[in-house]
């Protein structure tokens, strides 16, 4: 075989991201398949390890937690990148801006005055049991009403062509620094593809996040001291922390390295003395935040950090308790939100959802578990799922026992047919099937949305499960012009 045959590419009955028909890229991606046609085997091959050199020159790895051990591994990438024609890509802006608006305007209700509740479109049940809910929240007013300042939701494409929200991430979302990074791979290993000029860049989220970082600041002045939160070196997502750490010019800190004194002040600690902050990019979870407001035995965070946000002395994104709606329960009622805050339909559609709380939902789902995927409610990363179709009966009767005992804490989903995308295996393209995450950013400004986002995907053939965590991979997403404009 001496070149990639786009005749021999078949994606057996799946939506294909690049390749419509065998032999017929879609319009967006023409360019992209004729350069690589003309490649051969081995010129793919030399690229291909070229990615591989550059991720490990670059020092781009992630973490994976395996029988009690930790292991760093380079990132895995696939040098085939993902594309969205442009048009479509606005209408999806347009309706992940709209998302975020609306869950922020819902947050906020939820630790004041709670009217989604008694105008009865959120049951009290869902919030009753809500293990995000934080008391210690209600009643603060962080600065331009936003709690939410980085969400990362994830969209699906299912068989006929539709984008779908598959979930809304909104306590830490991670992934963006890969997303920024496999552009850097991509444009070292297929340099010719850029020179169009048809492909959008990715590069100003990180200025986009620095301005929308520094415009929380309670003290309105040129140069606000911001830092990047961390867990430490042993949290899975730290190559992210230092890098946008790094790439912001500000300082990454751990919880030590903040006290919060009696003026209600956060300071660092610095090699010249004490230096007053205004705002903390924390990627530390909320239980581990303060250890005076919620875990008393968390050494990760800072104490007397709520006291400080509280009092408005001290930005914090994303603000404390924004997770409350990022839940998989809450997820099936953002369409509802959307009319009740902003009186607009949804632009995006949700994946249709059965809440197992619900009595007739419930029911189905028991009677339809080995066609269903099954969440629990705050689970992130995959994990604690039941992919029925693919489930013994013995895991199907233990995640009905699980079900019956506590139906808040779960959701049915039908198995989505999430689209494919061309990706290499032995010198030749094969479908793997891919998921997307954008990231919208929302300050004084209003929101922004990643050009594209992080796409993950599954590198077992056949597998639909795309975390990193679970061994999938990721590849550089192109939003592309196409026709004259």
């Amino acid at each position: 075989m001496s070149h990639v045959d786009w005749q021999q590419y078949d994606c057996a009955g799946f939506y294909d991201e690049l390749v419509a028909t065998p032999g017929m890229p879609r319009e967006a991606a023409k360019m992209l398949c004729d350069v690589l046609a003309g490649f051969a085997p081995d010129e793919l091959e030399e690229r291909k390890n070229a990615a591989e050199i550059a991720i490990r020159t670059m020092g781009i790895t992630f973490t994976v937690y395996s029988e009690g051990s930790m292991i760093d591994r380079a990132w895995p990438f696939d040098i085939v990148p993902r594309i969205i024609p442009a048009d479509e890509w606005r209408r999806t802006e347009a309706g992940l801006k709209q998302r975020v608006e609306a869950l922020n305007l819902f947050i906020d209700d939820l630790y004041h005055d709670q009217k989604v509740v008694k105008d009865g479109v959120l049951p009290a049940a869902v919030l009753e049991q809500s293990v995000n809910f934080r008391p210690q929240c209600v009643g603060i007013d962080p600065p331009h009403g936003v709690w939410a300042h980085i969400c990362g939701s994830d969209l699906v494409r299912g068989g006929d062509g539709t984008v779908y929200v598959l979930e809304d991430n909104l306590r830490i979302p991670s992934g963006v620094s890969y997303m920024l990074e496999n552009r850097n791979v991509t444009k070292r290993v297929l340099p010719e593809l850029f020179a169009s000029g048809k492909i959008h860049p990715v590069d100003d989220y990180v200025p986009q996040l620095y301005d929308m970082l520094a415009g929380m600041s309670p003290r309105h002045w040129d140069d606000p001291q911001v830092v990047v939160l961390t867990p430490g070196i042993y949290n899975s997502a730290y190559y992210e922390h230092a890098y946008l750490a790094q790439q912001m010019g500000v300082q990454l800190v751990e919880g030590p390295d903040l006290l919060v004194d009696d003026d209600d002040v956060v300071y660092m600690r610095t090699v010249q003395g004490l230096t007053r902050v205004d705002v903390i990019y924390r990627r530390v979870d909320d239980a581990f935040l303060d250890p005076e407001a919620f875990r008393k035995d968390s050494v990760l965070g800072v104490p007397g950090l709520m006291r400080a946000w509280r009092s408005g002395k001290v930005a914090l994104a994303n603000a404390p308790g924004a997770g409350v709606a990022d839940d998989k329960v809450v997820y099936a009622f953002v369409p509802k939100l959307i009319k009740y805050y902003l009186d607009q339909e949804a632009l995006l559609p949700n994946v249709p959802s059965y809440l197992c709380m619900l009595e007739e939902d419930r029911r189905y789902v028991l009677e339809h578990l080995h066609e269903l995927v099954v969440k629990p409610a705050n689970e992130s990363g995959g994990y604690g799922m039941l992919m029925g179709p693919q489930a013994s009966q013995a895991e199907r009767d233990a995640f009905a026992r699980l079900i019956q005992e506590n139906p808040r804490n779960y959701m049915a989903q039908p198995m989505l047919n999430l689209s494919t995308t061309p990706t290499l295996f032995d010198g030749r393209p094969e479908p793997r099937h891919v998921d997307l995450r954008p990231f919208i950013l929302s300050g004084q400004d209003g929101a922004y949305v990643t050009t594209g986002g992080l796409t993950r995907v599954a590198l077992v053939k056949g597998s639909l499960v795309v975390n990193s965590s679970q061994g999938g991979g990721s590849k550089d997403t192109w939003i592309v012009e196409t026709g004259e404009d």
